[in-house]
């Protein structure tokens, strides 16, 4: 019989493993492969996270078409889904038997501000496109939206969510064509990358939507009880990919030279719906994983066992990652911002990928949880209970 364990600050023990649900850490696993191609835009001729540029032979322009179709902007929303969803599975487990709601806030706002702290590390020692540090941002801006009215999610929901069109919008007009964040020197790009720390609070506003998404998904027991809401998932994939793709096709267009805006208003349009359509997409790849994972069970051959476990090392490999684009894109280093075409730039991003996730597996097999959730579960939920185990009795 499982009993509670309590943690050197006073709350309940976090999820171990034997009870963690296969869905959101599957779908962790296929979010890192989707970050990777979003990011290897920095390897493209244009050299920067907001260029779209067209160009390159065939196969660079379907791969251009594929990534701005269903990879940009859809990614990002799939993350911030999970995260709304762990945020209610953690205040579950300390409102539970044996917990006490008033450590559920206080824990998520101590995880947000250390999530915040890694951001800012890993935006001034390797990457200035962190998303780590935005989602610390709402958990310390948004620390009981677990236990909010449905109405007033809602209507958070649709504010945040004209702020976070309205800002990717603008940002993207007039962002765009600015080179990639890198300096002559390694210090010079790092005062450079740390320079963009100043929109950090605005980031933790801007992934409210789909947060705030996930924290009703995670009310409903969607990805516990796929079973259940099957009707549902289904047609959250049947409409919201078509609705996520059609979204993009304006933009899309653009970024293979097929369409170019005949004025500005055009242009603000077309990004607008693009930003607007986002979170359908990480809407959908979420419900499809969930129906996926229901398929499977625990019929779970080598490949999701491997996806499982680089899910559940999630913020360890999407840090693995930037090492990759900071070494590639240096000047001092190998200088390859700009410099590749779409399909090749995609190449890199999924053979990064596989190799995390094969060291994921290996970490697995021995029983090793990632260096980054070992040491912020240390952090968060004090030394005592870095890593519980299931008591039984």
């Amino acid at each position: 019989m499982s009993r509670t364990r309590r943690t050197a600050v006073g709350g309940v023990s976090p999820t171990p493993d034997s009870e963690r649900l296969l869905a959101p850490d599957l779908a962790r696993g296929v979010m890192l492969l989707l970050i990777a191609l979003a990011h290897s835009r920095m390897l493209h001729a244009g050299g920067n996270l907001l260029a779209r540029p067209a160009g390159g032979g065939p196969v660079d322009v379907a791969v251009q078409w594929l990534l701005t179709s269903v990879v940009d902007g859809r990614a990002a929303p799939l993350f911030g889904l999970l995260f709304g969803y762990g945020l209610v599975q953690m205040t579950r487990r300390q409102t539970g038997p044996g917990g006490d709601p008033a450590n559920a806030r206080r824990l998520i706002r101590r995880r947000g501000a250390w999530l915040v702290v890694f951001g800012i590390a890993h935006v001034v020692l390797l990457y200035s496109g962190d998303i780590i540090g935005s989602y610390g941002v709402f958990a310390l801006l948004f620390a009981g939206v677990v236990t909010w009215s449905g109405r007033r999610l809602w209507t958070v929901f649709v504010v945040t969510l004209v702020f976070g069109v309205a800002s990717a919008t603008a940002l993207q007009q007039f962002a765009a064509d600015a080179p990639l964040a890198v300096g002559a020197t390694l210090l010079d790009s790092a005062v450079l990358r740390t320079s963009a720390l100043v929109v950090l609070p605005l980031a933790g506003v801007s992934v409210a939507p789909a947060v705030l998404i996930g924290v009703w998904a995670g009310r409903m027991r969607l990805l516990e009880q796929p079973d259940r809401y099957r009707r549902l998932l289904t047609r959250v994939v049947l409409v919201g990919f078509p609705v996520a793709v059609l979204g993009a096709q304006p933009v899309a267009l653009q970024a293979v030279g097929v369409w170019a805006p005949d004025s500005v208003v055009a242009g603000v349009l077309a990004e607008a719906t693009f930003a607007a359509t986002g979170i359908a997409g990480g809407l959908a790849f979420t419900a499809a994983i969930a129906l996926v994972a229901d398929r499977l069970g625990r019929r779970r051959g080598p490949v999701t066992n491997a996806l499982v476990a680089c899910g559940r090392r999630s913020m360890t490999f999407y840090i693995a990652q930037s090492p990759v684009w900071f070494v590639a894109t240096e000047p001092a280093l190998l200088d390859l911002g700009g410099r590749l075409g779409a399909a090749a730039a995609a190449a890199v991003a999924v053979a990064t990928w596989m190799a995390t996730v094969v060291v994921a597996a290996a970490l697995d097999r021995g029983g090793r949880r990632g260096p980054a959730e070992a040491l912020l579960r240390r952090l968060t939920y004090g030394a005592g209970r870095a890593a519980p185990r299931p008591a039984t009795a």
